[in-house]
Parts: structure tokens; sequence; C-alpha cells
């Protein structure tokens, strides 16, 4: 595939490289997307069940940054987004208690991959197409697939994915990218889905429709009611369970079915009160490998949340800035910003 030559391409349709394409088509530029999923998502994909949507990633996003409230607004007016959860709750010793604070917290409808669906519309996606090396020099990439395809020539290839996975694609070109990968580490989490053909109990002293809950189970910490999500109410009863951190590493080649039983336990057992969970009708898990950074790349103030180099090479995404949705907005925004701005590169 032959592109004019002032194309950028970026590699990764989740957030942050959709929120970069944004900022460069705002400013007249074209960039062509490329994913290996069969569609843009990233972390807020979700799986579509016979009996029901499910979110395996991220449930919910927050907003703090102003320049980021500005673009849910437009999602929300685009019917992308809805407020939720309305009844959250955090699970103790004592019980379950109401959380409370004045965060402001949406869901994608009818799926959070609502969102980047939306943020996808207008722009050329190769989806399914896993991108194995770069080729060529400075201001001319072509961008070699799974399947020895070669896309390109690029003046600028943006690598909007996880550090460790960018790594391996600039380490050939660029050692100062690839040191900055290396300083990343994105740490693996294990989400569980189950489903119920009945509703779940009642539960002492919690609302009949709670929608979701923290919890300080060394296994378990959140689950989810994806039925009383905006958008799904004609689905059956059905959860999301999160998993910790630390347990996803000691768990992480365990098998999908063994990880969903042992956070389903984990539920049972954080539930107030004698209560028993229903028989599951279906159940499964789904391995995010690089979930969430943990210790976040550092730099100069101008380019804390992404890398650009002078060679056309440049990384955006959560490992650059932060573990939240915001945070990988901003970090794609930000670079975009800068691709087009004639902000220093690294």
């Amino acid at each position: 595939m032959t592109q004019p030559y002032n194309h950028t391409a970026i590699i990764g349709a989740g957030i942050a490289g959709l929120a970069c394409a944004r900022a460069l088509a705002a400013a007249g530029r074209q960039a062509i997307l490329f994913d290996k999923a069969r569609g843009p998502g990233g972390r807020m994909s979700s799986r579509r069940l016979p009996e029901a949507t499910l979110d395996l990633g991220a449930q919910f996003l927050s907003v703090r940054d102003a320049t980021f409230a500005a673009a849910v607004e437009e999602w929300h007016a685009a019917d992308c987004l809805a407020e939720w959860p309305t009844s959250l709750w955090s699970a103790a010793e004592d019980g379950w208690h109401r959380h409370r604070d004045d965060l402001r917290r949406l869901c994608g409808t009818p799926s959070m991959s609502a969102v980047t669906r939306h943020l996808a519309e207008g722009f050329e996606l190769h989806a399914g197409t896993r991108i194995e090396r770069l080729e060529g020099d400075p201001r001319s990439w072509w961008l070699v697939d799974a399947e020895g395809g070669r896309h390109g020539p690029f003046t600028q290839v943006v690598l909007a994915i996880p550090a460790p996975q960018a790594r391996a694609l600039v380490a050939p070109h660029d050692t100062t990218l690839a040191e900055a990968c290396a300083a990343v580490i994105q740490r693996p989490c294990w989400a569980a889905w189950v489903m119920f053909d009945t509703p779940l109990p009642a539960l002492p002293g919690v609302d009949d429709d709670w929608q979701a809950v923290r919890l300080a189970d060394p296994a378990l910490r959140f689950a989810v009611r994806n039925h009383l999500k905006p958008g799904r109410g004609d689905q059956g009863e059905s959860l999301t369970l999160l998993a910790n951190l630390e347990w996803s590493e000691t768990r992480l080649e365990d098998g999908p079915e063994t990880i969903a039983e042992a956070l389903l336990d984990a539920f049972q057992r954080g539930l107030p009160g004698d209560v028993a969970l229903p028989e599951p009708s279906a159940m499964g898990a789904h391995r995010w490998r690089y979930a969430q950074p943990d210790v976040f790349a550092t730099g100069e103030a101008i380019n804390v949340d992404y890398r650009l180099s002078r060679n056309g090479l440049a990384l955006c995404g959560d490992g650059w800035r932060g573990p939240r949705i915001e945070d990988a907005w901003l970090s794609g925004h930000h670079l975009g910003d800068a691709l087009t701005g004639g902000s220093p590169a690294t």
C-alpha cells in the first residue's frame, strides 16, 4: 500500500491513538490507524456474547482535566456516554457502604467501545493488522504487518501501544526511545465474567440495584453488574470481576476457567451477611498482559506524557502519564498538538 508522503501512521486504535488522530485531523493532517484487534478500543473494548455485552477492561471514565472534560461533553452530546455508576459501594469487614465523592464518572453506552467507535469515525483504520516491524529511515517509514504486507511511506509513525510492545518496534531505529520504553512497567490484570440465569439475591443494607463495588480481597478489587449499565436493560444478570494486579501477576499463566472460578469465590467472600450466589450459567476470563502502568516515564516538562524524536517516531499512551482513560487521552491529544504545533522533540 502506497500513501501520500505526508501522512502519519498510528499503531494502536485505543483511546490514546484515537486522541492523537483527532488532534492531527483538527489541524488538517491525515492519520491512518492500524490495530491488531478487530476494531478500535484497546482496553475500552467490549465482548459481545449472545446473552450480554460485557466490558472487560475499563468500566467507566472519570473527569479531572478541563481539556478532557470538553471532549467528554462532546461524546456525551453524541450519546456515547451516560452518568454511571450512580450506585457505587465499598466493601468492608462490617458490611458494604455507599461510596460518595464529587468525582464525575461516565460509562460508554451501550458499551465502553461506543466511545472509541465514535472517535474512529472518518478515519482509515486497518483492523486485524498486527505490525511486526518498521522499515525505512527518518521521514520515510514503512510498516510491515504479520502477513508481510507493507504500508507506507509515512513521514511520522506514532506508537500508541503498551511500552513493551513499542520497544520491540523502535529498538532497531532509536535507542533513546527504546530506553524510555524500558523504564515503563505495565502490569497485567485478569478480568473475569460470569453469567446467571437468575438475578443476584438482595444484600442486607444495600440497594437492590447496586451497580458496582470496590473490594479489599487479595484477589478481587472491583465488581460490576453489566446489565445495570446504560443501554443494557434488556440483558440478563452478569458480573465483570477485575482482579488485583499483584494477584494477576502470580496467576498470569493460569487458565481462564480457573481464574473465573477463583474471582467468583472472592466475590462470594465479599458479600455482606449470609448470602449465597445462584449457580452461574457461564463464565470465562480475559488476560490483559499490559493492563496498567506501575512506574510512569519521566522527562522534560513539555514532554512529560509523550515522547517525540527527531527521526519521525513518537510514543503516547497511559504509560507516559497515568492509568486512567483520561491520562491516555491526554497523552495522545498532547502528542497530536505537538506534531502539528512544532513542539520540540526529545
